[in-house]
């Protein structure tokens, strides 16, 4: 790995790492997903910076309990869980956003030495380094702006004696198929080591009216979100969709235990991107993203098969959201 090609320096109080792949460059995979039978795009083209925007607007609906629910388990458990990282750690939080997370945690873990960012989007993880790096001085930060949803060789934290601890909250575990969601919690193994602890946040299974009408929120925010990944496939792949033509699907699909979202086309139609068409039937549905729901038992079972053990568990009061923490085989 060529360090000094990747690495930026744009403050002095954090390191910067932007390792992104420009979208015009995955065009031949969205046209792939385009053009299969069930048409397809990848949730992380979600995230360019109104993308961002749009899903910090979502965290703040009523209807969306999630971030909520995290959000009061880390404020009541992070004494809690920093008591059980007894070495000075380093924490490797993945899909960081905010700090309304992180924030409990480092104020909790005094033993904290490092923190190591990794976000798909370049300016909340600038904002959120700013803010850390100004009220925790003693802690070297990192960022890293990457799609983790691939193998990414981290820059990891010196010393290397360091407990390691991942840190994946948001229920963006949810988002994964089960063999990715295996994958990715695979390499969170390999990259904490032997002793290294995982923290994950995910959304329990629960009536599906409270999870559709999180998806549906009656401002129409999580429609302008699933929407304007087809405005960042125009700007950044000269493509032609109108979003006045697509409609936003979200339901919980109980056989599957997962909320899917789409896109329906309204009438039949000819997109191009650049040059190549895609044809769509009136009705035909691009299918945006997956948020699957778990039982403890389940997830558990999940973890173990990637190389964890559960330490400890934690719900909220109404049962809506679990907070595991799981060390390593």
């Amino acid at each position: 790995m060529n360090r000094q090609a990747l690495r930026k320096p744009l403050r002095p109080s954090f390191d910067f790492w932007d390792r992104r792949t420009p979208v015009a460059a995955a065009l031949p995979e969205i046209l792939e997903g385009l053009r299969r039978p069930r048409k397809r795009l990848s949730a992380k083209y979600f995230y360019d910076e109104r993308g961002s925007y749009l899903f910090e607007e979502i965290c703040r609906l009523p209807e969306y309990y999630l971030t909520r629910a995290e959000r009061s388990l880390l404020e009541r458990r992070a004494r809690e869980i920093a008591a059980l990282w007894k070495e000075p750690c380093a924490i490797l939080e993945y899909g960081c956003g905010g700090a309304e997370k992180i924030g409990p945690l480092l104020a909790a873990a005094r033993n904290c030495r490092a923190y190591v960012g990794l976000d798909i989007s370049p300016e909340p993880l600038l904002r959120l380094l700013d803010s850390l790096a100004a009220s925790y001085p003693d802690v070297a930060f990192t960022g890293i702006c990457a799609d983790f949803h691939s193998s990414l060789e981290m820059p990891l934290p010196e010393p290397e004696a360091l407990r390691r601890v991942a840190f994946f909250p948001g229920s963006s575990i949810g988002n994964f198929e089960t063999e990715e969601a295996l994958a990715l919690l695979r390499r969170m193994a390999d990259t904490v080591g032997e002793g290294g602890g995982l923290l994950i946040g995910y959304d329990l299974k629960k009536d599906k009216r409270i999870l559709e009408a999180a998806y549906n929120d009656s401002r129409g925010v999580t429609a302008a979100f699933n929407k304007n990944i087809l405005k960042r496939i125009n700007y950044e792949c000269d493509a032609d969709f109108d979003e006045t033509c697509f409609d936003h699907l979200a339901f919980y699909n109980e056989t599957l235990g997962r909320i899917e979202m789409h896109l329906v086309s309204r009438v039949a139609q000819t997109v191009h991107l650049g040059l190549a068409p895609v044809e769509f039937l009136a009705g035909e549905s691009i299918h945006t993203e997956n948020s699957h729901k778990y039982a403890p038992e389940d997830f558990a079972r999940l973890a173990a098969r990637a190389g964890w053990r559960t330490v400890r568990r934690w719900a909220d009061a109404d049962n809506l959201f679990c907070l595991h923490y799981f060390e390593t085989l």
